[in-house]
């Protein structure tokens, strides 16, 4: 049983755990660039079938992973937000912009899309533009779980994100800052404040289980449509993304090249995972 267990995919849960540190930002996008996206959408969907044990045992190290990320570095990620953040910001842009060849390829958009896939594709880019004009500052408040209206807060909140988590180029993290909830998320994290994590862990848990249903029915029976539907989630997320431009030159060029750094790892990241069918 152990030799079947993927190890390598802590590092990938690792490297999508930290994604979800940051506003704008979405794992979906990085299992797709990690060639593991399909994959991911059928073990979730298909859990509670026969083929449990198989799917367990990709998801496992994953979780692991994600677990281990998000608390290593909520504080590192958050500290980088905090002084650092348009050079931090340009380096997810980098692996945004980095996808995009990459889904152009796996669609074979030039020869199979036609005027609705366009069409889907700018519908597909509202709701990450709309979701980022109608952001927020984030509220420094942290809810306490004192009553039963803020349990099913915190647990709708949940749901909301994880559904948003697994899609590519809509980002959890967006969706409670929008909700005001992502301070209390990271402080429980942080802090290991149990309750609040296991709310909002159950929350996640039915919001991916049902949107991977619907994602791999989609992916199935309408591919192309879907793939329309994911390079505009993800072009919308540059929007989502791009911090601006400094008066400082020097975070100019630190900016520019965290950038170029996080082109760089797609696009060889993308070389190691030629196979990424869905």
């Amino acid at each position: 049983m152990w030799k079947k267990i993927e190890w390598k995919n802590i590092i990938r849960g690792m490297m999508m755990g930290v994604t979800e540190l940051v506003p704008g930002v979405s794992s979906g996008t990085l299992a797709f660039i990690l060639g593991i996206y399909d994959r991911l959408i059928v073990a979730i969907s298909e859990f509670f079938s026969k083929d449990w044990k198989k799917h367990l045992l990709f998801l496992a190290p994953l979780l692991i992973g994600m677990g281990i990320s998000l608390k290593a570095f909520s504080t590192v990620v958050t500290y980088l937000m905090e002084n650092y953040k348009q050079p931090t910001q340009f380096l997810f842009l980098g692996l945004i912009i980095g996808i995009l060849p990459l889904l152009y390829r796996e669609s074979d958009m030039k020869k199979s899309f036609n005027v609705k896939h366009y069409i889907i594709m700018i519908i597909a880019i509202i709701p990450v533009v709309l979701l980022e004009i109608n952001r927020g500052p984030e509220s420094d408040t942290i809810l306490v779980m004192d009553n039963i209206g803020t349990f099913v807060y915190i647990f709708l909140s949940g749901w909301l994100a994880s559904m948003a988590m697994i899609l590519p180029g809509i980002s959890g993290s967006l969706v409670l800052v929008i909700l005001g909830t992502y301070v209390t998320a990271t402080t429980a994290l942080k802090d290991l404040n149990v309750p609040i994590i296991i709310v909002f862990g159950l929350g996640v848990l039915l919001g991916v289980i049902l949107c991977s249903k619907i994602i791999k029915h989609l992916l199935y029976t309408y591919p192309k449509g879907t793939y329309a539907t994911i390079i505009g989630l993800v072009l919308g997320s540059i929007y989502a993304v791009y911090p601006g431009i400094s008066n400082s030159l020097w975070v100019n060029i630190t900016s520019i090249l965290s950038f170029l750094i996080g082109l760089f790892i797609v696009q060889f990241i993308g070389r190691k995972n030629k196979s990424m069918k869905m």
